[in-house]
């Protein structure tokens, strides 16, 4: 077996460079770009804030754990299980599948805003953009379409996505920050407010709450721990590929926000639709103003495939663990293609029952950030597990082997693991604060939904672990007992 695996990796390695390019084109995104503009200079220590204390902790921490279970199924299931149970690897599973499901009506707000803007009239577009009706019917018809793109299967996913990914966030994010540097260095008027400096108030909470979604902007990195394996003297190029994906990462992240402050004064900007606004001003500013519904119909192919990669991803994750024995039979069944036909339906009428929330918050924007607030909550409860995990097992698997380790002792663990930790723990408690900036209606409104979200979400998946039944395992699960399954 071992002869079989080491072939295989001879025979593909990724490059330092390719794997860095991964990196960016899985965490970069453009959607949240105006939530950090509002602070204008200010935005760039968040960014760096974020990455230093969040996105390079998950990246190297989950490269550790990815490669000590290279030759088993169940990602974050498997790390957290193996530290603390069974239970607790079922949470952190199930809270990376349901926070990607109440994710999904966010970023289609974003991708209904563009389908907005593909008219010539910017009244009439942000008119379009702010109606409820035109949202909830725009988001519901670009989330089932990518389901029943996944149910043709992964061959599907991988184009769509590929080609989205390129035409809807790589080459907008590139004309963005073009476009800022041209209209600055040929005189045009700066509408960010520079006297705010680059270190903010930290004294006011409040205004820490939109900044605080910086960290959902760099989720999705412990994805990339899959591919450790996969470059040269991992130990050495890993964390080099990491670090150079990181900091580019940032840069786009900080220069496409400046490019949005350049051109919309903060006062007028709106987080679902000054992205396309932005482009709207830069293409009047240059006498190119046909190029707008080009750009707005990029940026909706790109929220598609961006839409259809999580679709496909966590659910599959889900379902592997499923069919070990955590889930109903029902959730277990497959179409004639071998996609989880039924988590994916399941999922479908969760995200319709949200989209329905739209009817009762005050407005399509404030709908956008609590939905954004609960997945943050979540996936940063999730988070919290991975990184305490990556701890635990330093202690409870001493003599395992980790083709890829992060220090010679336990220090340098220490110190990612408790760093990524508090990170997370900081923002998560910031998640619960209503922004100033934003009209998101009744407080209590706004702590009903996150406080009854966190605990419903979180109760769920143990109400399930304990209903568990042997008929529900599925024979033909590959699923590897854990190491403390196999002492007892």
């Amino acid at each position: 077996m071992k002869s079989n695996n080491s072939n295989a990796g001879k025979a593909f390695k990724l490059s330092v460079t390719t794997l860095a390019i991964m990196n960016i084109t899985a965490v970069v995104s453009l959607r949240g770009l105006p939530s950090e503009a509002i602070y204008g200079p200010s935005s760039a220590f968040y960014y760096l804030f974020a990455a230093i204390v969040f996105l390079i902790p998950t990246a190297m921490v989950a490269a550790e754990l990815a490669a000590m279970f290279s030759d088993k199924q169940g990602g974050v299931f498997r790390w957290v299980g193996e530290a603390f149970g069974a239970r607790t690897g079922f949470l952190a599973i199930w809270l990376q599948w349901i926070e990607s499901t109440i994710w999904y009506p966010t970023v289609l707000t974003f991708g209904a805003v563009s389908l907005a803007f593909i008219g010539m009239n910017d009244v009439s577009d942000a008119a379009l953009a702010s109606n409820k009706v035109f949202t909830l019917i725009t988001v519901l018809a670009i989330y089932w379409v990518a389901t029943f793109i996944a149910l043709k299967g992964l061959n599907w996913v991988g184009k769509i996505s590929k080609i989205g990914g390129l035409v809807g966030t790589v080459i907008p994010a590139a004309l963005l920050i073009i476009l800022g540097i041209v209209y600055i260095s040929t005189g045009g008027q700066n509408n960010m407010d520079m006297s705010q400096g680059f270190f903010p108030d930290l004294t006011k909470l409040d205004n820490l709450v939109l900044a605080s979604s910086i960290f959902l902007f760099y989720a999705g990195m412990e994805m990339m721990g899959v591919h450790v394996m996969d470059v040269d003297n991992p130990s050495r190029n890993y964390p080099k590929a990491i670090i150079i994906g990181s900091l580019a990462t940032v840069c786009i992240f900080i220069m496409g926000t400046f490019a949005l402050g350049f051109i919309i004064p903060a006062k007028d900007i709106s987080l679902t639709q000054s992205l396309l606004i932005g482009f709207d001003n830069y293409f009047r500013h240059f006498h190119i103003s046909w190029a707008g519904p080009i750009i707005a119909i990029a940026l909706m192919f790109g929220v598609l495939a961006s839409v259809l990669t999580w679709v496909a991803g966590p659910s599959k994750g889900i379902f592997t663990v499923g069919k070990a024995g955590y889930l109903p039979p029902f959730f277990q069944k497959t179409n004639r293609n071998g996609v989880q036909r039924n988590i994916l339906l399941v999922q479908g009428g969760i995200v319709t029952l949200l989209s329905l929330l739209f009817v009762v918050m005050p407005s399509v924007q404030s709908f956008y950030q609590i939905l954004s607030q609960l997945t943050i909550l979540l996936y940063l409860i999730m988070y919290m597990l991975m990184f305490a995990a990556a701890i635990v097992l330093r202690y409870k698997m001493k003599s395992a082997d980790r083709p890829f380790r992060l220090g010679k002792g336990n220090a340098l663990m220490w110190i990612m693991g408790a760093v990524g930790f508090g990170g997370s723990l900081l923002a998560f408690v910031l998640s619960f604060i209503p922004p100033s900036q934003i009209n998101t209606g009744s407080n209590a409104v706004w702590y009903s939904v996150l406080i009854i979200g966190c605990i419903v979400m979180v109760v769920i998946p143990f109400i399930i672990y304990a209903m568990r039944k042997p008929s529900w395992r599925d024979p033909s699960s590959e699923f590897a007992p854990f190491h403390w399954e196999k002492k007892e």
